[in-house]
């Protein structure tokens, strides 16, 4: 089976993570713009960071068979700093135009403050001016609170619901984010947000339709095989192969198509891997020498 990881920090991982998710059957992943752990003090700092999304991470990924796609946006955290946030907002539509960029994320709430509103507000016109997906982060405290605001304000800016991922749901968000026509993604951390053994049931009592599973895997404790351990354990449990594809495959192409940049032929038809390849005279490979036998793509998944 083939799965992708349509939330996870790929910058924050190592190349033994690519391997093991290449293993996995993970084919395809995107990378949200986030916070990185401390707080950045220039916009120069989110410019760079940035380019090495649509740049280096896309071509460190390639080099292990896996397509690399991201999302650009002024995280939650980070809009609490205004003067900064002001800079940062006015790059955004620089990078949200450039190749394998398919939604607008992650951004939403995180203590609910009014700069986060603010910054959310914003960057839910900049999607609707462009026609491009979003990625709602909720937050980890108020969760119900935060993500009924959240899609209240969407639905304020006349976003369709079919064209937003609400993210971090949990068994006290689900049913409303469906009923209100949202996709509902969830991420599988190991002991925090949403275990393997919760979402299959939360599969089990709502189906596969419009819910969408993730790791969100970063420099924390995460699980970048999270996706592939849950798409096994519902399989394992009797949920059938097809819903297992919906909610580990198909669906995250569904709500991230509606870009344009995000093609299942990308990774079906995959170009054979050329580990001699270099990113601004850089390579992955640190000395080694390169393999004229690398697998492809369609290979390494089989």
């Amino acid at each position: 089976m083939r799965y992708i990881d349509p939330h996870i920090h790929c910058s924050s991982r190592t190349t033994d993570d690519y391997e093991r998710m290449a293993e996995a059957g993970i084919v395809a992943v995107i990378e949200p713009a986030f916070w990185l752990g401390q707080p950045r003090t220039t916009a120069g700092a989110f410019h760079d960071y940035f380019s090495s999304l649509v740049g280096f991470e896309r071509f460190r990924a390639g080099q292990f068979g896996i397509k690399h796609y991201c999302t650009i946006g002024l995280n939650a955290k980070e809009a609490n700093n205004e003067r900064l946030a002001e800079e940062v907002l006015d790059m955004l539509p620089l990078f949200l135009a450039k190749d394998n960029v398919v939604a607008v994320g992650e951004i939403g709430f995180d203590d609910m403050t009014a700069a986060e509103e603010r910054a959310l507000r914003v960057q839910l016109d900049l999607a609707k001016e462009l026609e491009l997906p979003v990625m709602i982060h909720t937050p980890h405290r108020n969760k119900k609170k935060g993500t009924y605001r959240s899609m209240d304000i969407i639905e304020e800016h006349g976003l369709a619901p079919h064209m937003v991922v609400i993210d971090h749901n949990n068994e006290e968000t689900c049913k409303e984010v469906l009923d209100r026509g949202y996709w509902a993604a969830f991420t599988i951390y190991p002991k925090t947000k949403m275990g393997n053994q919760r979402m299959v049931d939360i599969v089990k009592q709502y189906g596969s339709d419009r819910i969408i599973v993730d790791s969100s895997a970063d420099w924390g404790m995460s699980d970048p095989l999270a996706v592939t351990k849950t798409g096994n354990l519902m399989l394992s449990q009797g949920i059938s192969e097809e819903d297992v594809q919906l909610t580990c495959y198909k669906n995250a192409i569904s709500a991230y198509n509606q870009s344009g940049q995000f093609n299942e032929t990308d990774w079906l038809n995959p170009q054979p891997i050329d580990e001699s390849r270099l990113f601004e005279g850089n390579s992955v490979l640190r000395g080694q020498r390169p393999d004229p036998g690398a697998p492809q793509e369609d290979e390494i998944i089989s």
